[in-house]
């Protein structure tokens, strides 16, 4: 699915919606966003060598992962309520393409416990286990 068809599933809108597509299949949700070099949060990071942060390698990752929740995401929020075990492997640069690879794990009420990785040419750039809480929209 391509963005317009995210908006059914994540709220996100404008710079915060991190993916070109993505698509859910066999428990596994799969991302990719292509870094052209314009993002607003390359500005900075690093003058004449921009690098993508951490913490936005770590929200495409569960932005991909929302995708396998899109029955239960219809009307809610998607809270970050925690990550662990995050690695960085290997940076990711404008010109890239940023692919991913999340299963959910176990859920328990509203909140929901996924890993994920993040890849580029097939080299691991990111692995992480998070967790995620759905909130309803009157939240």
């Amino acid at each position: 699915m391509l963005q317009e068809e995210l908006k059914q599933i994540l709220p996100h809108r404008d710079n915060m919606l991190l993916l070109d597509e993505a698509t859910a299949e066999d428990g596994k949700a799969h991302g990719k966003l292509h870094i052209t070099g314009d993002e607003w949060f390359l500005k900075g990071h690093f003058p004449g060598n921009p690098v993508v942060p951490g913490v936005i390698l770590c929200e495409i990752l569960a932005q991909s992962a929302c995708v396998l929740l899109a029955e239960q995401c219809s009307g809610c929020t998607p809270y970050f309520t925690g990550l662990d075990k995050v690695k960085f492997r290997t940076p990711v640069h404008p010109g890239d393409t940023y692919e991913t690879e999340c299963e959910i794990t176990r859920s328990k009420g509203p909140f929901y416990f996924a890993k994920g990785k993040g890849f580029v040419n097939g080299k691991l750039a990111v692995s992480a286990e998070f967790s995620f809480a759905l909130v309803g929209a009157e939240a």
